[in-house]
């Protein structure tokens, strides 16, 4: 019997929930530059944003809990000489950030306590100034990654072609990973022995970062635009990378690829995905192994569930409004009370910027330990020596169920010292409180994980206890321990006790049927959501056919006006040239009429010669007479010199006549 397969995922139905305008961050001058990287970064208690600012770099910090429209002036983190390209947040300590610039430097910097954007009106706002700045880069920084389980490890790539991991503790960088080209994207692996860069020339190579040396280098995507990598870190084996970029024929691509065979390609080869001309920037969520695509350009998300060495594509979000950056929190961060796996933070037309929920819609008042697995705990397990030196370690991870337990996030933090407590985000993200027994406050495990504090050059960032308090609303409370039960218990007739039965049963039921009639009202708000936002594109593309159409129109009256001239210059040129025709027999003719007389002209200068030989010739004889007559009688010689001298004139005139003809033919 044959019937249709359903695949099996407790991630079929994820959907992407937008945020009203009035929770997001707006009143922000977010940079425009081109250069190709996230723009935004976020942890559990701040977002990062590159800024447009004048008079050198700058970027901007904002709290989660301050949303709507935030004040013209703010403090600002000012120290780069030129424009901020990229921030980096570390994955152990919720205040420390690094930056890199279009200047060559990378600064180290720590949010002041307490710290807020909402001062006063009469206050001045005071910038924040870098902590530890670090220089070997020759051109500007444009990526800058933290290492995933060693504290105070910071990779830079930079336009001088290398990328150079830094010591922050002390400061310096030994060690540089030379490529041939402009670096695009850089990922570490799980536990930060290996880490993957694509380039400009379209190669992805494996670095061993402490050897200095590449692992593997393989050909990646074919197309001239920018690729991007990030590794599949988690269950998936840590031996999977994937990266997005362009064919050879502008498409946009997809691929996964195994260590193992490296050589052979990608898995299953590239999967096409649309013909966008952004750049797809891939987040990769290893507990729930799904990939989400974001494009720059275009307001879609789309997301992917890994399984059986393929990408499943589960569903996409979609917007009319067109993002450049995009950011994810980190697991840690997310509200399991509304069973959100995933939250994302995206600008809109450079001015503010939205949160979007990716949310499993289920009804639970406990919490679902199997959408959520164990996730990174915030904790380092080595510091920066250890690692420089040649250890690794796994991350360190917690159980998500802490951040559910309302009773755990209201408690105050272990940490001694430590008097900051950060606000309750607006948007109800969970709480990382102190973990119980194996999962010890992050405070004491930074504490413990760094370098001695007695070293001279030492850095100790004060790590805060990110106890953030969890919405638990009473209303949930009151719903998880049902009462119908404890009702029949007063009434002594027997009779009572089957409604005592009953009553959970039906309570089960109703349960069930509300969680479904819930999910299915949230998938009809996802696509009625859905619906709205293509109903907008289509009226916008709509409005661009339109307008497209115009230009076509005038276009095509150009090409007819032009088509017009062309054809009166072709019956211009059609009778330019029976003219030059015309003109050009004339000429023939006149060439030939000129040969004949050329001819005639040789014969006249031959008759010419042959009588100037002769009149040369009489001439000679005329003289001889002369010279011999002069002993003889004078009668003779004159009649004989009068016979010579008329022959002579004879001659004269006919040797002039020719001439004159020899001049008129000449001229």
């Amino acid at each position: 019997m044959a019937g249709r397969f359903v695949r099996s995922s407790k991630y079929r139905h994820v959907f992407g929930r937008s945020t009203k305008k009035e929770l997001c961050y707006d009143n922000l001058r977010i940079s425009r530059n081109a250069w190709d990287s996230n723009i935004i970064k976020a942890n559990p208690e701040y977002l990062s944003v590159n800024w447009e600012a004048g008079g050198g770099g700058a970027f901007a910090v904002i709290p989660l809990n301050e949303t709507g429209k935030l004040p013209e002036r703010m403090p600002l983190f000012r120290g780069h000489t030129a424009a901020v390209l990229d921030t980096d947040w570390s994955p152990f300590d919720d205040s420390v950030i690094a930056s890199g610039s279009e200047d060559g430097k990378v600064f180290i910097w720590q949010v002041p306590e307490n710290f807020t954007l909402m001062t006063g009106e009469e206050e001045e706002p005071v910038d924040v100034e870098p902590l530890i700045k670090l220089a070997g880069h020759a051109r500007k920084v444009g990526h800058v990654l933290f290492h995933p389980t060693a504290q105070n490890v910071l990779a830079t790539s930079s336009g001088d072609f290398t990328v150079k991991l830094w010591d922050v503790n002390t400061g310096q960088s030994n060690h540089t990973l030379t490529h041939g080209e402009t670096i695009q994207s850089m990922s570490w692996s799980g536990n930060g022995s290996l880490l993957v860069t694509t380039c400009r020339d379209k190669k992805l190579r494996i670095w061993d970062p402490r050897q200095q040396a590449v692992a593997h280098e393989v050909a990646g995507h074919g197309g001239a635009k920018n690729s991007r990598a990030v590794w599949m870190t988690g269950d998936v084996g840590g031996d999977k990378i994937a990266t997005t970029g362009f064919s050879a024929k502008a498409d946009r691509q997809l691929g996964h690829w195994d260590l193992k065979n490296l050589s052979e390609g990608p898995v299953r080869g590239f999967q096409q995905l649309d013909s966008i001309s952004g750049v797809c920037m891939p987040f990769w969520d290893e507990s729930t192994k799904c990939l989400y695509l974001a494009g720059k350009g275009d307001g879609n998300i789309r997301y992917f569930e890994f399984e059986n060495d393929d990408f499943i594509f589960l569903s996409e979000y979609k917007s009319a409004d067109p993002q450049r950056g995009v950011a994810f929190l980190p697991k840690r961060g997310v509200n399991v009370t509304e069973n959100e796996v995933m939250r994302g933070f995206k600008t809109v037309n450079d001015a503010y910027i939205e949160p979007i929920s990716f949310i499993v819609p289920r009804r639970a008042e406990t919490f679902q330990s199997d959408i959520y697995p164990d996730a990174a705990a915030g904790k380092a397990a080595l510091n920066a020596e250890e690692w420089f030196e040649g250890k690794d370690a796994e991350p360190i991870t917690m159980s998500l169920e802490s951040l559910y337990d309302s009773e755990a996030a209201n408690r105050p933090p272990q940490s001694a010292g430590n008097t900051h407590t950060p606000q309750q985000s607006v948007s109800g993200a969970g709480a990382f409180s102190s973990p119980t027994s194996t999962n010890s406050p992050r405070s004491s495990v930074s504490a413990a994980s760094t370098a001695p504090v007695d070293s001279p050059r030492e850095v100790v960032f004060r790590p805060r206890a990110p106890t953030m308090k969890a919405a638990a609303p009473p209303a949930v409370v009151k719903a998880a321990t049902p009462t119908p039960a404890a009702a029949p218990a007063p009434a002594p007739a027997p009779v009572a006790a089957a409604p005592a039965k009953a009553d959970p049963l039906i309570a089960d039921q109703l349960a069930k049927i509300t969680a479904l009639l819930e999910a299915q009202n949230a998938s009809l708000t996802n696509q009625s959501e859905q619906i709205k936002a293509q109903s907008a594109q289509i009226s916008q593309q709509s409005e661009q056919i339109k307008v497209q159409s115009d230009i076509i129109k005038g276009q095509s009256e150009q090409i007819k006006s032009q088509s017009e001239q062309i054809v009166s210059q072709g019956e211009q040129i059609k009778t330019q040239s029976e003219q030059i025709k015309a003109q050009s027999e004339r000429i023939e003719s006149q060439t030939e009429q000129i040969n004949v007389q050329s001819e005639q002209i040789k014969k006249q200068n031959a008759q010419i010669q042959e009588l100037t030989k002769e009149v040369d010739t009489l001439k000679e004889k005329v003289e001889k007479v002369n010279v011999g007559n002069t002993d003889s009688a004078p009668t003779t010689v004159v009649v004989g010199n009068e016979e010579l001298e008329e022959e002579g004139r004879k001659k004269d005139e006919i040797i002039r006549k020719l001439e004159l003809e020899l001049e008129e033919a000449r001229s």
